[in-house]
């Protein structure tokens, strides 16, 4: 089961990615990135260091590649946009998170990329709005909903245009539900 969705997650980041309705365009990637859902050997934050909200929300998020984008959308039945999948993926494991792009990012703890982990959130942002969140997996991957038309999918944060387009790092402590 994890190699079926190691190898369902590789396809996903060697997918065509946009970022329309959450955001403007973003361009194809240049190749298949390494994809790890958990920390290695190399990572020196050990697992039981991870913020467990973030870290159980980023698993779940992983679960959720493949399900359409939707406009508004919260749920794996209905799809998702950028900031559901953030909303459902915490709330889902117990954790009162805001359900917008602009109230997530007013509600994380700005921290920088170095020291981002997983569960971490990417906030990204086109011309001069926030337009974008992404849920961070560690090693420079991100989980997202990225646009209209296409579905849940993990990314590279060495893509270029989500390296013009970063904007923040952010750390949520969510209260208990």
């Amino acid at each position: 089961m994890l190699a079926a969705m190691h190898d369902r997650l590789l396809a996903a980041a060697a997918a065509a990615m946009l970022l329309n309705a959450c955001a403007g365009t973003a361009p194809q990637p240049s190749g298949r990135a390494r994809i790890d859902t958990a920390p290695t050997a190399s990572d020196t934050r050990s697992a039981s260091a991870l913020p467990a909200p973030g870290n159980q929300a980023a698993r779940l998020a992983i679960r959720m590649v493949g399900v359409p984008y939707r406009y508004g959308g919260a749920d794996p039945k209905d799809g998702f946009d950028c900031s559901g999948l953030v909303y459902y993926t915490y709330t889902m494991n117990g954790y009162a998170v805001p359900r917008t792009a602009q109230d997530l990012f007013k509600a994380a703890r700005k921290i920088s990329l170095d020291d981002a982990v997983q569960g971490d959130l990417v906030f990204f942002q086109d011309q001069a709005k926030l337009s974008h969140v992404g849920i961070y997996l560690g090693e420079g991957m991100f989980v997202h909903a990225p646009s209209s038309g296409d579905a849940v999918t993990v990314a590279s944060l060495e893509t270029p245009y989500y390296q013009r387009h970063l904007v923040a790092v952010g750390r949520l402590s969510p209260s208990r539900l």
